[in-house]
């Protein structure tokens, strides 16, 4: 009887809020980005993790883990998926593991994201986790091993970072104390020497690295960001990315017919003030839901007669 009670009451409270104006499914409200997700998903893989070592699961939260984790034999028994589960995975040992990765993703995705777009963000980090994985894999074929973290990944995003902005400055906390100021491409080329001659004085000899992480998993996290610049990153479009080209018979076609469907556009040499601001608003949109990078060719002309008529004034 008393829960029938409150139930009751509980349908009534639901019914009471619906009504309200903050509380309708048609009030616009601000989607959650890409690497709050993302780290949210690490977070709980983690803390799910803690669990499974506990105790209380003994010797069967361990065998879950190892499934998930990358070795050589799993990869050798065709168990793939491991090449991206064992991002998820830290070391429960060493919380600082997971603490620098979670703040390396803050750091560096808070300024690339709305730089790439959520979905390019995501292609980025997980290419990434996959080179690294089988940078690992070719290492430590005849050695073994396993290999947990998503250091690669955090990399990878650097390295697009450095490749878009060499200057950009990024500032935090030391031990959440110490504010500092530093440039990612210092950061970059430190971690990337330090790596090379870990990989060629420890991990390629088959020797332990001071520190316990492994530089081949580090070394091709950065290969795939500098890839995914140079290769997939592009202004407007795949046949635009830097020392990629379609063949040139594509290239006619996409030209002429860009040339017939804008050429309305084109003719139209100062757009009204009313349809202009409209235009505009709908490409900021655009830029702040997939990045510049998704803006056609009369987009960033319209946005660019914006800013000359701007300046005019």
């Amino acid at each position: 009887m008393a829960a029938l009670v409150f139930v009751s009451m509980l349908r009534n409270f639901l019914e009471m809020l619906s009504d309200r104006s903050y509380m309708r499914s048609d009030y616009p409200q601000r989607s959650t980005s890409a690497l709050v997700w993302l780290i949210a998903t690490l977070v709980a893989a983690f803390v799910l993790e803690l669990v499974l070592v506990s105790p209380w699961f003994e010797s069967r939260g361990a065998s879950l883990i190892s499934q998930l984790s990358l070795t050589v034999r799993s990869i050798g028994r065709g168990q793939l998926w491991t090449l991206f589960t064992h991002s998820f995975l830290h070391s429960t040992v060493n919380p600082f593991h997971f603490l620098f990765t979670i703040l390396g993703l803050i750091f560096i995705g808070r300024e690339l994201e709305p730089l790439l777009g959520s979905r390019k963000f995501l292609w980025a980090y997980a290419s990434a986790i996959l080179l690294g994985a089988l940078s690992w894999t070719a290492v430590h074929w005849s050695n073994g091993g396993v290999h947990i973290g998503a250091s690669a990944g955090v990399l990878g995003l650097l390295v697009v970072l450095v490749c878009l902005y060499p200057n950009q400055k990024i500032s935090f906390l030391v031990f959440f104390f110490f504010p500092v100021t530093l440039r990612p491409q210092y950061v970059a080329f430190a971690l990337l020497a330090v790596n090379l001659i870990g990989l060629a004085f420890y991990e390629i000899p088959g020797q332990s690295m001071p520190l316990d992480f492994a530089p081949s998993v580090h070394l091709g996290g950065m290969l795939a960001g500098w890839i995914y610049f140079r290769h997939f990153h592009a202004n407007n479009g795949l046949d635009r990315a830097a020392t990629l080209e379609l063949p040139a018979w594509f290239r006619l076609i996409g030209k002429s017919k860009t040339t017939t469907e804008s050429k309305p556009a084109r003719d139209k040499k100062v757009l009204p003030s009313t349809n202009l601001r409209a235009e505009v608003d709908l490409i900021l949109d655009k830029i702040n839901s997939h990045g510049f990078g998704s803006l056609t060719e009369d987009e960033k002309r319209l946005l660019d007669e914006a800013k000359d008529l701007l300046s005019r004034r």
